[in-house]
């Protein structure tokens, strides 16, 4: 059995009704609070798994608290040619490149209303019910409307809706994730939430909430960008972080080589650094939720430490099969145990720590002082340049203007004195009025052979303000001393 088909096997038989459950109550250790709802546990299931929602209800039976559905494209598509899901055993780790497979979004909005027909939103106080959202292959990368469409017609039927712009499978796609591209996207995202009707019958929240998903691949500047564009566009949360296009040396697998996303521990401390980089600099009221290879309750633990509110799971699960959810609440409630802490009081001291600080009055204060000093500082040595300048400029035209007294003189048939081909008359009207160099003929231009080889052609010149003063003078000189063969 190729991994695809393990993998179409498992999710029919979630999605069967046959499925075991998990019918253990979660630890009051692991419960946590998010946009004023709780839920059990902090452990959800990231997007890819489930891709056309048709195992919602196994998938919350085996104990997730959070199951993210999709992506989901407006339009059917196959996704990319197969083979496309490797498996890498040694390293307990996925590289795929499925592109999205998808059969559309009419189908999982019909398989969604079967699921809230059965399971009305008021039955399932502490489930979040995600759909990630992601665009035709077919659409041009710059186009956001299938994130637009996407918004009108789930937002009615799910508790958040992600924006993924992350996967490394679809072309342009990540280059969404650019802040201008980005702030268009979001931008029209949650223009479009705000105008959907407002909800009632049991919803957790009158809109979905919006959710960005971002790659682990970006760099420092690249997450600040992202930063600024989340705490101005009002987004709801971030997950951090999608599969990775990086190949660390650390593995060994025979298809390690493959293109496309990798995940499972590999991807661990990649996720990781990038997650710990965006909570600084988004403050701790913008929930971020952890999500790559996160195998173990100690893994889930630091994403926590970091300032997770909640962490998602899809690699482990998939080699670990449907006891994997129990197994790492348990590790994880072990963990608790001994450090004698909530989930929630380290996610939250994590958020608090680590977080983006507001700005004190004070820090303001003196930060305005700061900037007010480096400004006049500024200015000041601006003055100065702008005086030496002035000062090389004179000094240079005085140059020049000495330099041509003492050349030879002839003078021309009609007896006036003559340098050069130019006469003292030119010379001394450009320091007295506006530089102007006159023709020597009633004809518009003249050429006049300086010094018998090198010809120079003086051009009309329109009446010029004083601000062209210094340019005549150094024009007039150099045709003196004879440097410049055209004016």
């Amino acid at each position: 059995m190729t991994p695809e088909t393990a993998h179409r096997f498992a999710v029919r038989v979630l999605g069967s009704g046959w499925a075991p459950q998990d019918r253990a109550q979660d630890d009051p250790s692991l419960g946590v609070q998010l946009w004023g709802h709780r839920l059990s546990s902090p452990i959800g299931l990231a997007a890819g798994f489930d891709k056309d929602a048709e195992a919602i209800e196994g998938l919350f039976g085996i104990g997730f608290s959070w199951v993210e559905v999709g992506s989901v494209t407006p339009k059917p598509q196959p996704g990319n040619p197969r083979p496309r899901f490797f498996h890498l055993p040694e390293d307990s780790a996925i590289i795929n490149r499925y592109g999205f497979p998808s059969r559309g979004a009419h189908i999982v909005l019909s398989h969604l209303r079967s699921y809230l027909a059965k399971y009305p939103p008021s039955s399932a106080p502490d489930r979040i019910l995600a759909v990630n959202l992601g665009k035709n292959k077919s659409s041009p990368p710059d186009d956001i409307s299938d994130f637009i469409n996407g918004v009108r017609t789930f937002g009615p039927l799910s508790d958040v809706l992600v924006i993924n712009v992350s996967s490394p499978n679809t072309p342009g796609l990540r280059g969404l994730q650019n802040r201008g591209m980005l702030e268009e996207l979001l931008a029209e995202v949650i223009k479009t939430r705000n105008g959907l009707a407002e909800r009632k019958d049991g919803w957790k929240w009158a809109k979905p909430k919006i959710v960005l998903k971002i790659a682990p691949d970006l760099d420092k500047a690249e997450l600040e960008d992202v930063a600024e564009v989340v705490k101005a566009s009002g987004v709801d949360g971030v997950i951090v972080s999608n599969t990775t296009i990086q190949r660390p040396s650390s593995l060994i697998s025979a298809a390690s080589h493959e293109q496309g996303g990798l995940s499972g521990p590999p991807l661990y401390p990649l996720s990781l650094k990038a997650f710990r980089t965006l909570r600084s600099l988004l403050p701790p009221s913008i929930p971020l939720i952890g999500c790559g290879g996160i195998t173990t309750g100690r893994d889930a633990l630091e994403f926590a430490e970091a300032g997770a509110t909640l962490v998602q799971v899809y690699t482990a699960f998939g080699y670990d099969g449907v006891g994997f959810p129990r197994r790492i609440k348990d590790q994880l409630q072990h963990e608790l145990t001994a450090g004698g802490k909530t989930w929630e009081e380290i996610s939250k001291g994590g958020a608090e720590r680590f977080g983006a600080k507001p700005l004190r009055a004070e820090d303001a204060e003196d930060v305005l002082k700061n900037e007010g000093k480096a400004f006049l500082q500024d200015v000041e040595n601006l003055e100065k340049v702008l005086v030496e300048l002035d000062q090389d400029i004179s000094s240079a035209l005085s140059e020049l203007e000495q330099g041509s007294q003492p050349e030879a003189r002839e003078r021309d048939p009609s007896g006036h004195p003559e340098a050069h081909g130019v006469s003292e008359s030119t010379i001394a009207h450009s320091t007295t009025e506006p530089a102007l160099l006159e023709p020597t003929s009633d004809a518009e231009s003249a050429s006049i052979s300086a010094t018998g080889d090198v010809p120079i052609t003086l051009a009309p010149v329109k009446p010029a303000d004083d601000s062209c003063e210094a340019e005549a003078e150094i024009a007039t000189a150099a045709a003196a001393t004879g440097d410049v063969k055209t004016i």
